[in-house]
């Protein structure tokens, strides 16, 4: 598996910048009425296993999670996770915003003028950086989650530079820095497409898994076999699968052979599930300086005509299906691969067999619930 985060799970620290003057008037806001309240919205439970999949925190670590409710900010309720490894405690403060789209861990400060300079005060008060570091904040862009905005920070101190994201809520009245993630199932499954995209299984498979991957990188070739050999034989028509091309920037051939993946499928669909296969087998053959001719020769063995394709990955034109899927991948706070979502629910790396099937029992199990619950009563 691999990753090109900084961010560390539960080793992040909380810290909540709170001035009084900032808050005055907002603390005694009414609760939104059409949000749900805390214990609605989330349990204890759900948070912990929240928590538990998206920082991969393992069975051995006990979570403790109080439970949610409101918080100084407006926007946000809030919670506080325990770790418990048998050594130590580690306790973070957790915030889910009230309508449940987005799920943060990090620095949540309130902001009274919401100018650059005031986030620049903020941001050096949350991570202790010395007054000669320079730090500048781009432009702020809209994002899936409908009350935050986002920039991108840059800090450097002359010798080294690094960047990270900064939220901020439409009013500019709080912002965050940590992070940032979607939270409701419902809402992850909105973010993903899931039509015209390659996938193998029927559509109105009860369980549907999406897989983001990088054709360069050994657990995701690993993932696809079992998928392909395991898994997809176990359940049948009850699990649908669907590709997605994530490819990692420090991979020099991944790129290449995810616009030559996506333009197979535009050529030829039913060659797809089979071309796929060849590049992962193929992985330790393929390198930056043959990775063109190899991918040709490769889709002689499944059928994808050669020239169509040869033609295809030097005009680049399957690029924005690349594109779109990474980008989707963002907004759903990956940084690693292989990263699925099970009905909605993400799973990072290849866990065990019988990991990923307790995954998809569950996500079977909700489903029949659900549908149950929806039936009209006799």
């Amino acid at each position: 598996m691999r990753r090109h985060s900084l961010h560390n799970g539960l080793l992040i620290c909380v810290c909540i910048l709170v001035s009084a003057h900032a808050l005055r008037g907002d603390t005694g806001r009414p609760r939104d009425a059409r949000a749900p309240g805390p214990s609605a919205l989330a349990s204890p439970e759900k948070i912990a296993q929240y928590v538990r999949d998206h920082f991969q925190v393992p069975e051995s670590v006990k979570l403790t999670v109080e439970p949610l409710g409101e918080s100084p900010f407006p926007v946000f309720y809030q919670t506080v996770v325990t770790a418990d490894d048998g050594q130590a405690k580690r306790v973070t403060n957790a915030f889910i915003t009230k309508d449940g789209r987005c799920f943060v861990l990090g620095n949540i400060f309130a902001l009274q003028s919401g100018s650059d300079a005031e986030l620049v005060r903020c941001i050096r008060e949350a991570t202790k950086l010395s007054p000669q570091t320079d730090i500048k904040i781009g432009p702020f862009n809209r994002t899936p989650y409908p009350q935050l905005l986002k920039s991108l920070i840059t800090v450097s101190d002359g010798k080294n530079t690094q960047t990270a994201e900064i939220f901020i809520t439409q009013d500019r009245r709080i912002g965050t820095l940590g992070v940032v993630l979607p939270f409701r199932e419902d809402f992850v499954r909105g973010l993903i497409k899931t039509r015209d995209v390659p996938s193998q299984g029927p559509s109105n498979a009860p369980v549907t898994l999406v897989e983001y991957a990088d054709l360069e990188c050994p657990t995701c070739a690993r993932l696809h076999e079992f998928l392909e050999k395991e898994l997809l034989p176990k359940y049948g028509n009850k699990v649908r699968v669907v590709f997605k091309e994530f490819p990692l920037p420090f991979h020099d051939w991944s790129a290449t052979a995810a616009v030559a993946n996506e333009c197979a499928y535009q050529i030829n669909p039913s060659a797809f599930p089979g071309y796929r296969t060849l590049i992962f087998a193929n992985q330790n053959v393929i390198n930056a300086a043959n990775v063109r001719e190899r991918l040709l020769g490769l889709a002689d063995e499944v059928g994808v005509d050669r020239l169509r394709l040869a033609a295809c990955i030097d005009s680049k034109a399957a690029l924005s299906r690349v594109e779109a899927a990474r980008q989707e991948g963002e907004d759903l706070g990956i940084h690693a691969t292989p990263t699925s979502f099970v009905n909605g629910r993400i799973v990072i790396g290849l866990p065990s067999e019988a990991a990923y099937y307790k995954v998809i029992d569950e996500a079977l199990l909700s489903k029949i619930r659900s549908d149950t619950a929806k039936s009209p009563t006799p």
